[in-house]
């Protein structure tokens, strides 16, 4: 995000809404596959960087 300016805002056309932006970057939500191929085709990015395994905090 830093690389591209993009601020949190800027991707709830993606995932939908402001506070499920908050969610998914404080890790406390996962990527659906859906927003996973949105992401991947706005950031021009393999779908595969954003599919890794990554643990949810509390």
């Amino acid at each position: 995000m830093e690389e591209m300016q993009l601020k949190q805002v800027d991707l709830v056309p993606e995932i939908g809404g402001k506070s499920r932006v908050s969610e998914i970057l404080n890790r406390k939500r996962k990527l659906t596959v859906d927003m996973i191929r949105k992401l991947a085709n706005k950031l021009n990015l393999s779908a595969e960087l954003l599919i890794s395994d990554c643990k949810l905090s509390r």
